[in-house]
């Protein structure tokens, strides 16, 4: 069962663009401007702002958002209600991840999935925490991985792990032939590190003044595979949970060095939607991730 029409105007509303919101239901602009259209005719008032850049929702659009928001909701709970009636762990599970969780590491997660749950599909995108968010509100999708999880009036959220942090370094660099560091060590050093605005670069910059520790702060990035290339180039060290550069550790490229600073963790966990009634898959799912 498909309502596509609560569907369109809910991705349109979201994306807060009828070319966006009409790039995820499949069709034209034109066909969606056409939908819109149509909709407002029978309604009889105006549901979209569009002299504003990005358009708006008007007054009746607000109501009618909520409205399609409502009926998609009963939809999916009507369609986990019969899969769970069936019996069987099928169906898909949709999941917004950030980027460091790493490409590796779901795959992993995808072999052990499809391994348990063979009926069942996991579809995953990844994006910017606040995307993350944003996606597990408008229903996009059924869960979220983020580090540093918060909760919400909408959003409810779930420890999963706590990830080591580690100096990154040059091969090049002094630091490469450490076997442990301590905070005071990266005192004057050239420093990558992340965009201000997110929560990560927040906890380092108070890790750093706790010690008082001083670096030079030479590149910011808002994700770790740029990070880790700039350390890679020489550009500076910086610090990074040390699952993330795995990779780059094995074929010789960059050096994780231990850092005695066992209060320094990066929380990442699950988030959802307060009452979401999950189907299996997803229920399914989250139970692995939890078990791990």
């Amino acid at each position: 069962m498909v309502f596509w029409e609560q569907r369109l105007f809910k991705e349109i509303a979201s994306a807060r663009s009828l070319s966006k919101g009409a790039e995820q239901c499949g069709i034209s602009q034109s066909a969606a401007t056409q939908h819109v259209q149509e909709v407002e005719r029978r309604l009889g008032t105006t549901l979209l702002d569009r002299s504003k850049r990005p358009i708006e929702l008007t007054d009746s659009g607000r109501i009618y958002y909520e409205f399609c928001r409502d009926v998609l909701r009963r939809e999916e709970e009507f369609s986990n209600a019969l899969e769970n009636l069936k019996g069987d762990t099928g169906g898909a599970v949709r999941v917004a991840s950030i980027y460091s969780t790493g490409i590796s590491e779901m795959s992993r997660l995808r072999d052990e999935f499809a391994a348990r749950y063979p009926a069942a599909q996991l579809h995953v995108e990844y994006m910017r925490p606040d995307k993350v968010y944003e996606a597990v509100r408008n229903d996009a999708a059924d869960l979220g991985l983020v580090s540093y999880p918060e909760s919400s009036r909408e959003i409810a959220a779930r420890d999963w792990r706590r990830e080591e942090m580690q100096v990154a370094a040059p091969m090049s660099h002094p630091f490469a032939a450490r076997a442990e560091l301590y905070p005071a060590d990266l005192n004057g050093q050239d420093f990558i590190t992340f965009d201000e605005d997110l929560r990560i670069r927040k906890e380092l910059d108070k890790f750093l003044r706790a010690h008082s520790v001083e670096v030079n702060v030479t590149m910011h990035f808002d994700n770790i595979q740029m990070i880790k290339e700039a350390v890679e180039l020489g550009s500076g060290v910086s610090i990074l949970p040390a699952r993330t550069m795995q990779a780059e550790i094995e074929q010789g490229r960059l050096a994780a060095v231990k850092l005695h600073a066992p209060e320094l963790a990066r929380p990442v966990g699950i988030v959802h939607r307060r009452r979401k009634k999950f189907n299996r898959a997803a229920e399914a799912f989250m139970e692995m991730l939890c078990g791990e």
